[in-house]
């Protein structure tokens, strides 16, 4: 399968698929992710051309329109049929029928049903018709490539991959799509005409977060500024109205997950599942256990190990927002439309600095595979998790360490700034304390190498030497 020109990055999903088609046994393949990642773009260009069969759910559609939809594909397969099938079940007996044909070639036969989340209506027995297409027939034919897709991850995930019904243990493969890395955004953007700079990708990442769509949303002929402020700050902005778009699609209930999303962006270190329980006013944690389940397997927020003494625990975790677009959107969403030029007119501002800061250390969080790669270290087993004091005064926390099985600890310091970064005697005199207060509450005999990333590289004066391991932003890219 040759890679098409035009898609970015993938290379292990794109290696994935081939071993599918070309493994000589049915496969039934669900693929699921955020909303505007690319699913659905990935899967036409792969296969564009070879589909048996392809069609796509109705978002927010009702029955009749998502039978409408069944039928209309059908048309453009060019499988005659008078009937409209009154029942799902009915509709994948028609498309069994047209199908058979194909089969019997013994070439490879690829279905792919898009938004299938958007298919089950209330009452309409989707889940279980398309579970009788696939034990009845479907399974039964060794060139039968069955692609499933949604960005309702929840739906997904209850319905399809961990299914107690008719499609139980029947996913022969689950694919999760992530968001582009950093790399792969620098790779589109230059692909597409963009000649910014490493900063000013960074900083589109801060908000877009290597979302596909948003980023084709960008016009290269304008700056980052004017793009931010065109695109979300404008009353007709495009994304304006995307939060609220993106957790509908996501949930069929979206207003719990927004409250915990929103309350979590409200504290930049994160909550464990007790203060959550106790801000969210809750008695019992068995609802928010599962929602934060979920939102984690969307990928929207992360959560991460503690360690207490020599133990790494994942009791007391904590959770914490990392989608990029959610955090800057409840950020800034009551400053959308009110000045269709916000961003331009307040660049510089503590607002905007402060809110850098914070999104820098995010956009580090969701690249701590490329850190180890820039430290040499992605070789060696690790363990990555965050640490908070509970004897010092105010409490000590560290983001990101990284526990290696050669007997060294990486403790990490992200700090933003656009300019050269100078280290500060005040701010060396803290992060010498962070340590030695982690090495004492901890009783680590380990050796702890003091690592500072930056956006641009740190400037040499006295206080630097004591800092080790010194990172810029280019490690994040790989």
């Amino acid at each position: 399968m040759d890679k098409a020109p035009n898609i970015i990055g993938r290379e292990k999903e794109i290696a994935e698929f081939e071993t599918y088609v070309k493994s000589g046994k049915p496969e039934f393949i669900a693929v699921y992710g955020r909303r505007r990642v690319g699913k659905t773009f990935l899967i036409n260009q792969l296969f564009n051309g070879q589909m048996a069969f392809s069609m796509t759910g109705v978002l927010e559609g009702n029955f009749d329109e998502q039978i409408e939809a069944f039928m209309d594909a059908m048309d453009l397969y060019s499988f005659e049929t008078k009937e409209r099938p009154a029942t799902w079940m009915r509709a994948f007996t028609l498309l069994r029928k047209a199908l058979q044909p194909k089969v019997e070639t013994g070439d490879k036969c690829i279905v792919f049903l898009d938004e299938i989340p958007s298919l089950d209506t209330h009452g309409a027995g989707f889940a279980k018709a398309l579970g009788h297409f696939w034990n009845s027939w479907a399974s039964l034919h060794n060139n039968m490539k069955l692609i499933v897709c949604g960005s309702a991850t929840t739906w997904m995930m209850k319905n399809i991959i961990d299914s107690h019904g008719g499609l139980h243990d029947r996913i022969t493969h689950e694919m999760k799509l992530l968001p582009f890395t950093l790399k792969e955004t620098e790779q589109y953007l230059i692909n597409n005409g963009f000649h910014w700079s490493r900063l000013s990708i960074v900083q589109s990442y801060m908000m877009f977060g290597g979302v596909a769509y948003y980023l084709s949303l960008l016009n290269s002929n304008l700056s980052l500024t004017q793009n931010i402020d065109n695109l979300y700050f404008d009353v007709n902005g495009t994304l304006r109205r995307e939060y609220k778009r993106l957790y509908k699609t996501l949930f069929r209930l979206p207003e719990p997950y927004t409250t915990i999303v929103e309350l979590l962006a409200r504290h930049k270190k994160g909550l464990t599942r007790t203060e959550l329980m106790q801000k969210l006013g809750k008695n019992s944690g068995g609802n928010l256990s599962e929602q934060l389940d979920n939102l984690v397997e969307c990928g929207l927020i992360r959560k991460y190990k503690v360690r207490e003494k020599h133990v790494v625990k994942n009791k007391g975790s904590i959770y914490q927002l990392v989608d990029m677009f959610s955090l800057f959107h409840i950020h800034f969403a009551d400053k959308s439309g009110s000045d269709s030029h916000y961003w331009a007119n307040h660049l510089g501002t503590s607002e905007i600095n402060t809110w850098l800061g914070l999104a820098y250390e995010r956009v580090c969080l969701l690249h701590v595979q490329k850190i180890k790669e820039s430290l040499h270290i992605d070789t060696i087993a690790t363990e990555q998790y965050s640490w908070r004091s509970k004897e010092s005064t105010p409490a000590a926390q560290i983001d990101l360490i990284i526990d290696r099985a050669d007997d060294v600890v990486n403790v990490c310091e992200i700090k933003y700034s656009t300019d050269e970064y100078s280290l500060s005697a005040e701010e060396s005199k803290k992060m010498a304390y962070r340590l030695e207060t982690f090495r004492r509450e901890t009783g680590t005999k380990q050796s702890l190498y003091s690592t500072l990333i930056t956006a641009v590289p740190l400037t040499e004066n006295a206080y630097s030497y004591d800092i080790p391991v010194k990172l810029s932003m280019n490690a994040l890219f790989g």
